[in-house]
This record gives structure tokens, sequence and C-alpha cells, in this order.
């Protein structure tokens, strides 16, 4: 006898609730009371009534390979901001987190400073702009409260707006997420098992000092460096495509160029290293390989082909992140 199937609710009909559904991470259960993740119900209708999807959200900001990196490829690290019209009183200090705990939009610290985490979900196409509301939001509050998700003014400002475009970014990339709290080495109970699997899930990860976002990354069969780079991705395929069919990808003996991804319109091309290669190891071959792609890029004739067969491996193996 067949089992009787349980009736399944349908994904397009919400509950109805009086007011505004709160946003929430696409993975929780709806506020709705519908049972189903918010992504799959009332995120669904957010979803669709979200700004145009904005390709290169971080364009115009300095750094902008380093902001595509600490969204999609580093675990902990952290950046000072400095915004266009100076500090708020009462806020010493305003610094970009890739993760915060409880995945915090932001957190308003005891001491009033600011953190705004960058890896979560976001209400709109427009991840700038989301940031900045969140940002927005985070110096108005109080000190010692986290920043929950909201939807933002679809023409609310957008983090170029807010933030200075001649300020350095320079990311401090950390072993580890002791940053979420002041004295990690008198953290206890449940803070301090946070901590150790937080950090017990993060893989190793070093910025090049000598390139711009380009990062690397121990794995436990081998290491990698993940570039990400901000020509323009035509542009970028045919140079990486001439010197893959040269023979001049690579990063030195046993390093291969194994293709790339795209993460916020920007490319991101992957090597493959050996597990002895370091961070350290990878400064010179890198800044050499950009020596040899600058001149790639500068090339105007079209593609042999035996370059032609190199690019079509290449786009082959891409993937797009966001």
């Amino acid at each position: 006898m067949a089992k009787k199937r349980r009736p399944q609710t349908k994904a397009g009909t919400p509950q109805r609730v009086d007011g505004e559904v709160p946003v929430v991470g696409a993975r929780e259960p709806c506020p709705c009371g519908s049972g189903r993740r918010y992504k799959a119900c009332h995120g669904r209708a957010a979803a669709q009534a979200a700004t145009e999807l904005v390709q290169r959200p971080f364009e115009g900001l300095p750094g902008e390979a380093d902001w595509v990196a600490l969204r999609e490829l580093v675990p902990a690290a952290t950046v000072e901001l400095t915004l266009k019209d100076g500090l708020p009183e009462g806020v010493p200090a305003v610094r970009l987190a890739t993760v915060l705990p409880m995945a915090w939009p932001a957190l308003r610290r005891d001491d009033g400073e600011v953190l705004l985490g960058l890896q979560n979900d976001t209400a709109s196409g427009d991840l700038s702009r989301d940031l900045a509301d969140v940002l927005t939001r985070a110096l108005e509050a109080d000190p010692g409260t986290p920043v929950s998700a909201a939807r933002g003014a679809t023409d609310g400002p957008r983090l170029q707006d807010l933030l200075d475009d001649e300020a350095p970014f320079v990311p401090q990339v950390h072993t580890g997420f002791e940053f979420w709290i002041d004295d990690a080495e008198k953290a206890t109970g449940e803070v301090a098992a946070s901590l150790e699997r937080a950090n017990a899930a993060a893989i190793p990860t070093a910025r090049l000092s000598g390139v711009e976002g380009a990062y690397w990354c121990e794995t436990p069969d081998k290491n990698h460096l993940r570039w990400v780079m901000a020509h323009p991705e035509e542009e970028l395929l045919d140079a990486l495509a001439r010197l893959h069919a040269a023979g001049t990808s690579s990063l030195g003996a046993d390093t291969r160029l194994v293709g790339s991804f795209r993460a916020h319109g920007l490319t991101v091309p992957v090597w493959d290293l050996p597990s002895a290669m370091t961070a350290e190891d990878c400064e010179k071959p890198a800044e050499e390989f950009a020596e040899r792609l600058a001149v790639a890029l500068k090339a105007a004739e079209p593609l042999t082909a035996q370059e032609r067969k190199a690019r079509s491996g290449l786009t082959n193996r891409q993937v797009t992140l966001s």
C-alpha cells in the first residue's frame, strides 16, 4: 500500500499578517508564521521588489578588488573605514569586518565603535546601498547593541556616498575572530565556545602585499592563490589566454592556473600551489606575473588558434559566485 503524501504548503502563498513583515536572514523561519524559510516566503516578494541588480557594487571605492575578496574569499579580516563627513560624536572608529557573531549585519560596541559586517544576506540587488543602510543605522544605535537586518529605502545612500574615496583601504587579515571581543583571552562559556568553533572553521588565509587583491590560502591537499582583478573581463581573459598558451601563466614550479570565477563584476583567476608554498613564497612570483600580464593586456593582435584554445579552456571552467 502506497504511503500517503504529507500535504505541502504552497511556496507562493505567504500567510497574511498585519503590518510589515520584518526582514530576517534568508534561511531563517519567515516572521509571518508560515513555517517556511524567509527566502521562500515573504523574502521572495522582497526580492522581486528589490532594486535592479548592481553588477559591481563596490565600483568607485578604493580597493574594489579587496572589497570583493573580503566579501567572498577571506574568513577573518577587518578594515578601518573613513567617512566623508567624519565620525559622529561618540563613535571613535568604524571598521569593516568580514563576519560578525550571530551573522549580525553590524554591531555598536560598548565603547561606541561600529563594526560593519560584510558577509551577510542583503535585502536588495544593490549590496552597496544595503551596507550603507546598515552603517547609517549602526552609527545611530545605542552602544552595546547589534543592528538587525532591515529593508532600506531604494533611494537611500550607497557606500560611495558615505565613505571617503581618497582614504586608503588596507585589509588586516586575522588568523581568527578574536577581534569580536575586547579581551579574547578572558572569554569563557558560550563566548569562548563560539570563538573556538569559528576559528576551527576558518581557512588559513593571507593577503599578498606586493599586488592588489591577491590572497593565499591553505587547504589540506594543496594551497591556492585567488587573485581578484579589476581589469575588463574580456581583455583579462584574452591576456590570460596569451600567457597560458605561451607557458608563462604559472607562478613557478608545480604551480598551475586552473581557472577563474566571477564575483561582483570582477574576474578572479585561481592558481593551484604546492602545499609547501607559503604566502611569502608567492610575493615575488606574483609581482613578476603582474608584469607579464600588463604586457599581455596591451597586445592588440587577434588571438592565435592555440591562444583561442587556451581561452576556451579558461572560460569553460569559469563560474559565477555573485
